[in-house]
């Protein structure tokens, strides 16, 4: 059986252990996040989606300090969280390139692969919209805002 989003567990930023399994049949929106990242704008239009079309789509943020050092402090994820108003799901740091990649990122990235078919990530901000039944449908490079992907994620929610 092939495996699916629904099949890894991940902890949130406060520690505790995050299900993947309890997004079933829903659409979800993966972003790797920086606080100090020049897209860090993007943010606002991250939430805007989330509070638009709730329950029916979780956007995940995952922090990560891999590019350009631009998430060094654990404690300024929660500063920029305010400042956005934040109110989906936060994952802990993670590295989503190399040996030690998270493993939902190395199965996003085997899944379907990026720019001129290059897998590692290149940016911050990249997004994954993942489909109801738990499977990569499209991948979006940093510079797509979010609200270039709403269309994808309504016709994923139809």
């Amino acid at each position: 059986m092939q495996m699916s989003i629904y099949d890894f567990k991940t902890e949130t930023l406060s520690g505790e252990v995050f299900d993947m399994s309890q997004l079933q049949n829903q659409v979800v929106l993966i972003v790797n996040v920086a606080s100090n990242c020049g897209f860090v704008t993007q943010y606002a239009g991250l939430e805007r989606l989330y509070q638009l079309y709730k329950p029916n789509l979780t956007v995940l943020a995952f922090p990560c300090n891999q590019f350009g050092n631009m998430e060094p402090d654990p404690s300024q994820i929660h500063l920029c969280l305010q400042k956005y108003n934040i109110s989906f799901p936060v994952m802990h740091r993670i590295l989503v390139n190399g040996e030690n990649a998270d493993p939902i990122f190395k199965f996003l990235k085997n899944e379907q692969n990026g720019i001129l078919q290059a897998q590692a990530l290149k940016w911050n901000f990249c997004k994954f919209l993942v489909g109801k039944s738990g499977f990569l449908v499209k991948r979006f490079k940093t510079e797509d805002e979010p609200e270039e992907i709403e269309r994808d994620i309504v016709q994923l929610l139809l």
